[in-house]
């Protein structure tokens, strides 16, 4: 027997999976249901998760939807949250870029298909729909691989 004392490893924290069960006609259906407050937590849960997945990837942070919601986006009459959608579209897209997947969501995506497409009823739809499969797609990364 050794005399040496029991000195205890540090246990790693446990990882918490990520949700990839992101679907458009949840955001739809919850949206209405909660006359509007999910479309809140959706577009949060949007900005944590990626601040969780790409910052340290590229050294950037998504300032928080409540924030910007219901704070600056009064402030600034609306120009805020054109600038928080311009850039996380296109920091989703080169994270799940850089992930190895294929996609075309960038920030062009938000401004043909949920300003432009506006016109057209469904562009805001199809760009919730992009959005929800490129961070499904980086969080099943995310679950399978860490960081």
């Amino acid at each position: 027997m050794s005399n040496t004392p029991n000195v205890q490893q540090p246990v790693p924290m446990p990882m918490k999976p990520m949700n990839t069960e992101r679907k458009l006609w949840k955001y739809i259906v919850f949206s209405i249901l909660t006359c509007g407050i999910y479309s809140i937590v959706f577009w949060s849960s949007v900005g944590e998760d990626l601040n969780l997945t790409a910052s340290r990837r590229d050294g950037k942070k998504t300032m928080h939807y409540c924030l910007i919601f219901f704070l600056l986006q009064e402030i600034t009459c609306g120009i805020m949250g054109i600038i928080w959608f311009h850039q996380i579209s296109q920091r989703i897209g080169d994270e799940a870029r850089a992930r190895g997947f294929q996609t075309d969501l960038g920030s062009s995506t938000y401004w043909l298909w949920n300003v432009l497409g506006s016109l057209i009823i469904v562009g805001p739809f199809i760009y919730v729909n992009k959005i929800c499969e490129a961070m499904n797609a980086i969080a099943a990364s995310y679950n399978a691989n860490g960081l």
